[in-house]
């Protein structure tokens, strides 16, 4: 005769076991470059999200690759001149220098124009929703909010710093007609632009909010982050997904499906805060 407790603790068991067999039945089904492994491509040099073997890509990469059985080997590339490029060496084709291309290439925008550009590849999986925010002096910097008029009028006396070549660069230079160009401070990382404002150089950073969370870190109590959402913005937000060869639809399958395990189950809203990010669903 079953007691509940012991007919409980068999059930719980059984979930086990078919929770692994189906693992490895999964590990099984898809096809990698190397059987076994998971070989994963992320930036190099992008902290919060990737960078010397740790970020919150970095972490994504592994827990896709344990939830599907198999070994991790996350790869760092160095992005290329466009988006078009780093799919061709991280993804389809490989880099010109040598480096063979991933299983699987995480940080890409799920946007139905870049695949469209790209039919070597399938893009999906959406995880996060980025977009650009403001971390600024209070005393100095009024709430940026409203019209590009209204909301960046004080840069035209204040100075505000961007990451070269980045999309934040490309808006302040080219809003209100060109008016901020002179006070538009470049710098070589989103870091670097934030200690510039924690000494006083600069009054404000425009760049991504997690880079701006993860460039800030627990010293972002003395300024304010806040959401940079105008008319003159055409992108408020874009959600970062996956990308594999187009022919390999076992393996989308078998990472849509470990993604959305991660998500339902807590794990990746646990790896965003582990690195002091906040998680935004697309």
């Amino acid at each position: 005769m079953w007691s509940k407790r012991g007919l409980l603790r068999a059930s719980f068991a059984a979930l086990l076991a078919a929770a692994s067999v189906g693992a490895s039945a999964l590990a099984g089904s898809v096809e990698t470059m190397t059987p076994g492994r998971l070989r994963v491509a992320v930036y190099d040099d992008f902290q919060p999200y990737s960078g010397g073997g740790k970020g919150i890509d970095v972490a994504i990469g592994r827990e896709l690759a344990k939830r599907l059985g198999l070994e991790p080997e996350v790869i760092e590339y160095p992005a290329d001149e466009d988006m078009n490029d780093d799919l061709r060496n991280m993804v389809w084709k490989g880099h010109y220098l040598g480096a063979r291309p991933a299983d699987v290439m995480l940080h890409v925008p799920v946007d139905q124009r870049l695949a469209d550009r790209n039919e070597q590849v399938r893009i999906f999986g959406p995880y996060h929703l980025e977009s650009l925010a403001v971390i600024r002096d209070p005393s100095r910097i009024p709430p940026v909010t409203g019209s590009a008029a209204r909301a960046l009028e004080v840069f035209t006396r204040e100075r505000i710093g961007v990451e070269i070549a980045s999309l934040a660069d490309d808006f302040l230079l080219q809003v209100l007609n060109g008016r901020l160009r002179e006070n538009v401070v470049h710098f070589r990382s989103v870091a670097l632009a934030v200690e510039a404002m924690k000494a006083g150089e600069i009054s404000a950073v425009m760049a991504t909010r997690a880079e701006i969370e993860g460039a800030a870190g627990g010293t972002a109590g003395r300024f304010e982050i806040g959401p940079v959402s105008m008319p003159e913005l055409r992108i408020q937000g874009w959600p970062l997904g996956m990308a594999v060869k187009a022919d390999s639809t076992e393996l989308a399958d078998a990472l849509s499906k470990a993604m959305m395990d991660i998500q339902r189950d807590g794990t990746l809203a646990r790896i965003f805060q582990e690195h002091g990010i906040t998680l935004q669903k697309p």
